[in-house]
């Protein structure tokens, strides 16, 4: 059984619907870090084991999750497990911002950037191109049901950086406007596939035909070292609008061949081969 605290954390991951693979997979390093301050010896060598059922479990389609508890070894050692946790942090935040210098040199002057949901690292890349006093636009999509677009909106708003937000709906009339596409990810399967947010497989779609050339930035802890596109397994969240149910898949999956690179911190990686 896993203390409260570490329980009340793993519950809070669960409940998230704004931030994506990158927060919770520091999200759930945190909770690792105060599982080692809770427990020793095998209590805690029992929890970690616990854990590695409880991380995935938060979503099962994250490649973040699943390397955390990859990189989190079993042991009776709370300080081993606590440093382990506090690495895997550091790491991602390194990770972040070297794809925010390299993306960010993507961004021509007067670029117009289509967007989908609201990725941190996506986020990185934009905050560091106008760091780097680049003069460029934003496109971005409202992204329901939990329109994480908003939440986008809001932190671009607080750089003075231009943008308007569609629907999902208008993607293949404003992608004409758009000159770069950047999206997030939460998995990148061993064979070169990108799993995002629902609406990314059509922004793709729409973007090469439209000439737009399509780029996703993703930590390389985002890579799946197993899996394969359709074994991925992906949520489905139902819910309901006035009396009617509607069925929602949290991600939708994007073939390789829509990719013109993957942004990580070892540089831009062409799919599937230098995946």
């Amino acid at each position: 059984m896993l203390p409260h605290e570490v329980r009340t954390i793993i519950e809070e991951m669960k409940a998230e619907r704004i931030h994506g693979a990158s927060y919770l997979a520091k999200r759930g390093a945190e909770a690792y870090i105060k599982l080692a301050e809770l427990l020793t010896g095998e209590e805690l060598f029992e929890a970690l084991k616990e854990m590695r059922t409880e991380i995935i479990g938060v979503n099962p389609s994250m490649a973040s999750l699943y390397n955390l508890i990859r990189f989190i070894p079993l042991t009776n050692n709370p300080e081993f497990v606590r440093a382990k946790a506090e690495e895997f942090i550091k790491l991602g935040q390194e990770a972040k911002r070297e794809i925010g210098n390299i993306g960010s040199e993507l961004i021509d002057e007067n670029e117009v950037i289509i967007t989908h949901s609201f990725s941190s690292t996506v986020f990185e890349i934009l905050k560091v191109a106008k760091m780097k006093g680049k003069r460029f636009k934003v496109i971005l999509t409202e992204s329901a049901p939990d329109y994480e677009g908003l939440a986008l909106a809001k932190e671009l708003e607080k750089l003075e950086i231009p943008f308007e937000i569609i629907t999902e709906a208008q993607i293949g009339i404003f992608v004409r406007k758009a000159t770069l596409a950047l999206v997030g990810a939460d998995n990148v399967t061993k064979d070169g596939a990108v799993i995002n947010k629902s609406g990314t497989y059509p922004l793709a779609l729409a973007c090469h035909d439209s000439g737009v050339p399509f780029y996703v930035a993703a930590e390389s802890f985002k890579i799946h070292p197993e899996l394969k596109a359709e074994e991925v397994e992906i949520v489905e969240r139902k819910f309901k609008r006035n009396h009617f149910l509607i069925r929602g898949y949290v991600f939708d999956i994007t073939p390789w061949k829509y990719v013109r690179g993957v942004i990580t911190e070892f540089g831009i990686l062409v799919p599937p081969k230098e995946i």
